[in-house]
């Protein structure tokens, strides 16, 4: 009875941790539709979102990407006008704002206006992106590099990036590094 009891105990464990390191498959995304794919790269069209963001105070330091963070999870985790809940949903960009992805279906009618008054909703229009995916760390030399190969592949191509980069994660924190899945983004224009 106590090996059986031991037995059930470990199999627990080993499903938390599986469940744990494999969340993404449960977070929603906004669709996206791909136009093609070029050395590597993703051509990206993305319908119109909903978002809330918020301005980095110092891009340049973690905790401020991490205090930007923390705003945005205090909205969604209730520190809005009715208190509600909403769904986490991926990825988590950030550029010059750290912004979050509200679900499919939530309008700027229809989301609780936030408490603090840092966080913004916002409606983005449509958009057109190029994407080069990646694993591990995310570390601002890190997205400097992907960011540079993004940029060389599109030049092969002869498309033009408009704006920042983005960073786009998928993965909490606590995912280990090998499983993480982060993006670097860059606007094209509109395919003519």
């Amino acid at each position: 009875m106590r090996k059986l009891f031991k037995v059930g105990l470990v199999a627990s464990g080993v499903g938390a941790l599986v469940y744990w390191q494999l969340q993404r498959w449960f977070t929603e995304e906004p669709r996206y539709e791909v136009e093609r794919k070029v050395h590597g790269v993703e051509i990206r069209h993305y319908p119109a979102i909903v978002r809330a963001e918020t301005l980095i105070d110092d891009d340049k330091a973690d905790a401020a990407v991490n205090q930007a963070f923390r705003r945005l999870a205090g909205y969604i985790f209730g520190a809005n006008a009715t208190r509600s809940k909403i769904a986490m949903s991926a990825p988590v960009t950030q550029a010059s704002v750290v912004t979050f992805t509200m679900p499919r279906g939530r309008t700027l009618a229809d989301l609780p206006a936030p408490r603090d008054p840092r966080v913004r909703l916002r409606s983005a229009p449509p958009r057109r992106v190029a994407v080069l995916r990646y694993s591990g760390r995310t570390t601002p030399d890190r997205v400097r590099e992907k960011e540079l190969v993004l940029r060389a592949a599109l030049a092969r191509e002869g498309l033009v990036a408009t704006g920042e980069v983005v960073s786009a994660r998928y993965d909490p924190p606590s995912t280990l590094p090998l499983l993480r899945r982060n993006e670097v983004w860059l606007d094209l224009a509109p395919a003519s």
